[in-house]
């Protein structure tokens, strides 16, 4: 009987170290591969569009019997609200964070993510192209929805005087930031997928940070709440697309639009870095 000896090795690879742009390239086709991209993207979309389309033919339609003092209310914050309507942008924040989830747990839970280790050792640079190409296609589709909702809307608005142009004080910022969402949505969605390796946790938790709690908390009573309160991207967002902030229910603590813009940057860097830091760490 001949004896085996010596512990089994792992496979190295023995080629080349990949290439980032290779990496980015293999991150593209494992994104678009997810069915979730092809079929949820553009049917959020077309809802956005649409709920934004229904409230502006709504003011549109009532606004022969707006009195004159409602209609120069509605000048100062109404084609905000119906270019970039809660509604849709909520569902948006959460479709965004589902595909951002998937993108690194649905690798885990299929296993591929061991052998996309076993070809590419560099679990940090991984991750870091995921999150390239996930915010890259993101930010475009962000981009289009926000451009497409203000555009529409407005549109349907000139009609009775009431539209904003892009070129007005505040609304590119507001379109902007209505892009920039999207993104960092979907990297918050990421790097809860990272911790929990779960979709339906990573979904539980983005759902509640990034909706239920900016709903749930009172930033009127105190400061260190509202501070916390304006730190969240939700609030961020609803502080950049307001032209006007203090027309309506003026805020004893209003965040500021630099610091708005500073929440939605940390957050898309803390993702980041927690899918980064994460992901290297633990076994896959």
């Amino acid at each position: 009987m001949t004896a085996v000896t010596g512990a089994t090795r792992r496979p190295t690879v023995t080629g080349p170290p990949a290439r980032f742009r290779d990496l980015l390239a293999a991150e593209w086709i494992k994104l678009w591969s997810l069915r979730s991209t092809r079929w949820t993207l553009p049917l959020v979309l077309l809802f956005v569009v649409g709920v934004s389309v229904n409230a502006s033919l709504a003011d549109h339609r009532n606004w022969p019997a707006y009195p004159e003092g409602r209609r120069e209310m509605f000048r100062l914050y109404g084609p905000v609200r119906d270019a970039f309507p809660e509604a849709g942008y909520l569902l948006l924040i959460l479709v965004s964070a589902t595909v951002g989830a998937l993108t690194i747990v649905g690798e885990h839970q299929s296993g591929l993510i061991r052998a996309t280790f076993a070809a590419v050792p560099a679990r940090r640079a991984v991750v870091a192209a995921k999150a390239a190409v996930l915010a890259g296609v993101m930010l475009v589709f962000g981009t289009v929805t926000a451009a497409t909702s203000f555009w529409v809307s407005q549109a349907i608005l000139a009609d009775r005087g009431a539209g904003w142009s892009i070129g007005e004080p505040g609304v590119l910022r507001a379109v902007a930031a209505s892009a920039v969402l999207v993104p960092v949505c979907a990297l918050v969605g990421m790097g809860l997928g990272a911790l929990t390796r779960h979709a339906a946790g990573a979904v539980a938790a983005a759902t509640a940070v990034l909706v239920l709690v900016p709903m749930a908390v009172d930033s009127d009573e105190h400061r260190w709440i509202a501070e916390a309160y304006n730190a969240l991207p939700l609030t961020a967002w609803l502080r950049l697309i307001e032209v006007h902030p203090d027309v309506l229910n003026p805020d004893p603590y209003p965040a500021t639009v630099t610091g708005s813009w500073l929440t939605l940057a940390a957050w898309s860097v803390a993702a980041t870095l927690t899918a980064v830091t994460l992901t290297h760490r633990r076994d896959p």
